[in-house]
């Protein structure tokens, strides 16, 4: 499938049959997964008690209850991505603690049936949104509020506010749940050996503390944290230029993990698996090292050629220009293409606003 946009960065480097977990993608929060597709297949029964105690897992089948899209058997299969912005703890150097964790990137991921595709969403967390009533994890009830912004929901819901909100906007039941902070994302890469890019213009941003001339980079898990994150320093310094950054990213990542050759040397495998488990947050389903390795062998014939990445629809709102609101025709297309099980069509994105940040990264 061909990905959208031009592209700034370059990498070098039908739905739902109910229980088969399969494993994960993520970019900041984004294919971090690629780690546990290596994992998969692998035999290492002998650390899963170690790796299973990395493991938290939060019930969000419990606290949706079934106030939800219908769960369509046609062999594909629906996964919320949040990478997350804490400033709490090892996070608190990106910036100071604003009282919670927000979802900072959030991807929707499509395996259509069969696992040889994928089609990725990305919303930025800028889009307004009627956010629905939710419960928290403590069982406190959460108001709905119309126009709110996408992150809000995670910010005072948690997860399943989040997973409640993108199917509520999508009518798309989440087969599953993954979320990665900053901290354990950086520590990924690193373990990776970093990851390969090309940029074509120059990148400077010392909010993220990043410094990229034009050429070829094998990025660190900071400078790697630093692209994903950067938004004033490409494009028009939008939301949406900063998802194009991640998108090309999450591809190179793809491509990385791929390319690393770590079935054999068993040290490197543990360790790469060791900061996986510890990186990311699933839902219960996923809680286990068991159910990660059936789920990344699930994708482990996906290259990164064979996931098309989209931005949702969207245009600048006339009523604030720093937020955006999804075009409904043309979204109603993603969402009715993806329940379908079919390829997003073209028409889905043309003219829709975009950061301009595309072709930065190659």
């Amino acid at each position: 499938m061909a990905e959208q946009g031009k592209g700034r960065i370059r990498g070098t480097g039908r739905r739902r049959r109910p229980a088969t977990p399969r494993r994960r993608a993520a970019t900041l929060a984004s294919w971090a997964t690629a780690a546990l597709v290596l994992l998969g297949g692998s035999g290492l029964g002998w650390v899963y008690l170690k790796l299973d105690g990395n493991i938290q897992g939060v019930d969000i089948s419990g606290q949706l209850g079934s106030d939800r899209p219908d769960d369509v058997d046609n062999g594909s299969m629906d996964i919320l991505v949040l990478g997350s912005d804490s400033r709490a703890g090892a996070n608190g150097e990106y910036g100071a603690d604003e009282g919670g964790a927000r979802s900072d990137t959030a991807m929707i991921v499509h395996l259509y049936e069969g696992r040889r595709e994928a089609a990725v969403v990305s919303v930025p967390r800028d889009t307004l949104v009627d956010r629905p009533p939710c419960t928290d994890s403590r069982g406190d009830s959460v108001p709905g509020e119309q126009r709110a912004m996408f992150n809000t929901a995670y910010e005072v819901g948690g997860p399943a506010c989040a997973v409640k909100t993108v199917e509520q906007i999508s009518g798309i039941r989440m087969d599953h749940y993954l979320e990665v902070d900053f901290t354990g994302f950086k520590q990924l890469v690193d373990e990776l050996g970093g990851v390969e890019i090309t940029t074509t213009e120059a990148i400077s941003d010392s909010d993220s503390h990043l410094e990229l001339p034009p050429g070829t980079h094998t990025l660190s898990g900071e400078q790697a944290l630093g692209l994903v994150r950067t938004r004033k320093a490409v494009g028009n310094g939008s939301d949406l230029g900063r998802i194009q950054l991640q998108q090309a990213f999450v591809k190179a990542l793809i491509q990385q993990v791929k390319d690393v050759g770590v079935l054999s040397d068993p040290k490197k495998l543990y360790d790469l698996a060791d900061t996986a488990t510890s990186a990311i947050t699933p839902d219960s389903d996923l809680g286990s090292v068991q159910d990660l390795i059936g789920f990344a062998n699930g994708l482990k014939g996906l290259d990164a050629d064979d996931v098309r990445m989209i931005t949702l629809p969207v245009e600048y709102d006339e009523q604030d220009p720093n937020r955006v609101v999804p075009l409904e025709q043309q979204s109603g297309q993603v969402w009715a293409a993806l329940r379908a099980d079919l390829p997003i069509p073209a028409s889905a994105t043309e003219g829709t606003a975009d950061g301009e940040a595309a072709g930065i990264v190659e």
